[in-house]
């Protein structure tokens, strides 16, 4: 069995889409061991021995091809890869590359599939995208929300629409108490609640929702008045952010932790109360499943995939993303205990629930499924 996978990063940058590619690489050859594996990855310039792959698995890397040239080299070595090879199946995670895999469809028949996430599988306008899209052998979409906004806006066989929703390595989030050295570098007390967010900062990323729970925050220290928020981030919003919190003067309240290591993540749930990230715009949102792996209460947005990852309310809580006093009122009931979901104050319970539901081997599982169906087809 010959698989040509086309990812936009795999080894270096560290974003929703990169981790997803990661774990249907791992979970693919779990599946095929005795597989071929061609894998065209267009940002990335060489492996990283922190990851784990099969010997036959061959890596095509355009990384160093100059930004202005890049995206029609990687198209063409993909087409002309995937014509000389002739895989079995063509797997792109990213929408972006599948206007090459219908072309290669046209002249040699070979299926695709393709991964829809987030914003990139909303309101698409582009004749070749849509095309590519109706021509694809299977769509695998992220979240309930996503898939919903496909069908409805592009009008998809929902046959082929199916969920494969994102899922996180349960042995690196662990339950435990809050770690004193973090403690003593953000001039914390163990006793003080906090508030946590984890998330890119980039201006074209503020639907992440950092802004609401920075105003919401004078609202909660009417209640709570030594509440600490966590922003825990790096981006070219930072200084906007910083000039807001100085506007609402809640300085002594707020810490901005810059970049951190992915060694020390998973204290820095351990460290929070609560976590909270009110997107609007979330495909899905691993991080609540890695908050939630934590032990950890989670608070999100009502009106995106981030619904999906918290199963509808029953992991956690949703609110409008845009009610700063709803934002603030449900924090306050969560941190004061009085939130009417008994699961998030049950860290062992709402973690092997989330495990349940989205841990690796359900992941495994159910494309293991949708593979068996599509090679039954063929």
């Amino acid at each position: 069995m010959k698989f040509h996978l086309w990812i936009p990063n795999l080894f270096g940058f560290k974003g929703g889409i990169q981790v997803y590619s990661l774990f249907f690489l791992q979970a693919l050859q779990n599946l095929y061991p005795q597989g071929e594996y061609d894998v065209a990855i267009k940002y990335d310039v060489n492996t990283s021995s922190n990851t784990s792959y099969l010997p036959k698995t061959r890596f095509y890397f355009a990384g160093k091809i100059p930004q202005k040239f890049r995206t029609l080299i990687f198209a063409l070595k993909i087409l002309i890869i995937g014509f000389l090879r002739r895989p079995n199946l063509i797997i792109s995670t990213h929408l972006n590359f599948i206007p090459v895999a219908y072309w290669l469809k046209k002249l040699s028949g070979i299926p695709y599939w393709t991964v829809a996430h987030g914003i990139d599988a909303w309101n698409i306008q582009k004749p070749a995208l849509q095309n590519a899209l109706k021509a694809a052998d299977r769509i695998l979409c992220v979240s309930n929300y996503t898939r919903d906004r496909l069908l409805k806006e592009q009008n998809l066989d929902s046959k082929k629409v199916v969920l494969l929703p994102n899922t996180f390595d349960a042995h690196r989030f662990q339950i435990a108490s809050k770690p004193t050295g973090l403690l003593q570098r953000y001039g914390l007390t163990p006793e003080q609640p906090i508030i946590l967010t984890v998330a890119r900062l980039s201006q074209t990323e503020q639907y992440k929702g950092y802004d609401q729970l920075l105003n919401a925050l004078p609202l909660i220290r009417k209640v709570i008045p030594n509440i600490h928020y966590l922003l825990v981030g790096k981006g070219d919003d930072s200084p906007r952010i910083q000039q807001l919190v100085s506007h609402l003067q809640i300085e002594d309240s707020v810490t901005l932790t810059g970049f951190i290591s992915d060694k020390e993540l998973g204290n820095h749930y351990n460290i929070c109360d609560v976590f909270a990230m009110p997107s609007k715009k979330e495909g899905f949102g691993i991080v609540y499943l890695e908050a939630m792996a934590s032990g950890k209460p989670v608070l999100a947005g009502n009106q995106d995939g981030a619904t999906d990852a918290l199963y509808h309310g029953k992991l956690g809580a949703l609110v409008n993303p845009d009610d700063i006093e709803e934002i603030a009122q449900t924090l306050i009931q969560i941190l004061q205990g009085n939130y009417p979901n008994p699961l998030i104050y049950q860290p062992e319970a709402l973690r092997n629930q989330v495990i349940e539901i989205f841990g690796f081997e359900n992941f495994q599982a159910t494309l293991a499924s949708n593979l068996q169906d599509h090679f039954k087809r063929m």
